[in-house]
C-alpha cells in the first residue's frame, strides 16, 4: 500500500486508543483539504498489507484502526486485504472517505462492497469548504455523514474533537484529528 503517515497510538481519530494509517493518493482534490500532500500518487511510504497488519498486531492497547486519506478506497485491492486481517483481531474499524455510501454501493466495483462489510464505521463525503464546520465530532464539513455499519457503535460513542500535534524530526508540526488547526498554530507560535 502507498502510506502517507502511520501514527500507531491516537485517540484523536475515534473512540479509544486507536491505530491510524493515512493512505497517499487521491483523486478528489477537495477544495481546502487540510492535507492536500496526501493527493499525489508517486510512492510514499510502500508497506505490504502484512507490514502494516504485524505493526497493528504488536499493538496490545488499542481499540481499532482508522483509515483516512488520501482516498483509501483508491486502494481498494489492499484495503479490503487490510480490513479482513484487522477483523481477525476483532479491533473496530473506522474509514473516511471522499466518496458517498451510495456510490460506493452502486459501483461496479465489487471489492467495495466486500470493504463495507467489514467495517464498524463509515464517514463518507467530500470536504466541501462553504461547509466547513466543527459541530459535529470528527468531520470537518457538514455535508459529511456517519454510518454505522456494525451495532459496536452508535453516535453517543463518538468522541468530542480532540487535536493532537506532533513535532516531525525536521522541527514541522503534524496536526491530527479534528478541529481549528489555524488557531492551534496561531496559539503555538513563539513557543
Amino acid at each position: 500500500m502507498n502510506i502517507h503517515r502511520i501514527i500507531e497510538k491516537t485517540m484523536a481519530e475515534g473512540p479509544g486508543n486507536r491505530f491510524a494509517i493515512w493512505t497517499q493518493g487521491c483523486s478528489r482534490h477537495c477544495k481546502g483539504c487540510m492535507l492536500p500532500k496526501t493527493w499525489s500518487f508517486n510512492a510514499n511510504i510502500e508497506l505490504s498489507v502484512n507490514e502494516i497488519l504485524e505493526k497493528i498486531y504488536r499493538m496490545d492497547d488499542i481499540e481499532g484502526v482508522t483509515i483516512l486519506g488520501g482516498e483509501p478506497f483508491e486502494q481498494a485491492k489492499d484495503l479490503v486485504s487490510l480490513v479482513k486481517g484487522i477483523r481477525k483481531k476483532d479491533l473496530s474499524i473506522i474509514i473516511f472517505t471522499g466518496f458517498s455510501i451510495e456510490e460506493l454501493k452502486n459501483s461496479k466495483n465489487r471489492i467495495y462492497q466486500e470493504i463495507l462489510k467489514n467495517i464498524d464505521i463509515l464517514i463518507d463525503g467530500k470536504y466541501i469548504e462553504n461547509l466547513r464546520s466543527f459541530n459535529i465530532p470528527m468531520i470537518g464539513s457538514d455535508n459529511q455523514r456517519f454510518h454505522f455499519l456494525t451495532g459496536r457503535y452508535s453516535m453517543i460513542d463518538i468522541p468530542e474533537n480532540r487535536i493532537e500535534v506532533r513535532i516531525n524530526p525536521d522541527g514541522s508540526l503534524f496536526y491530527n484529528g479534528m478541529g481549528n488547526f489555524e488557531r492551534v498554530t496561531e496559539s503555538m507560535k513563539g513557543i
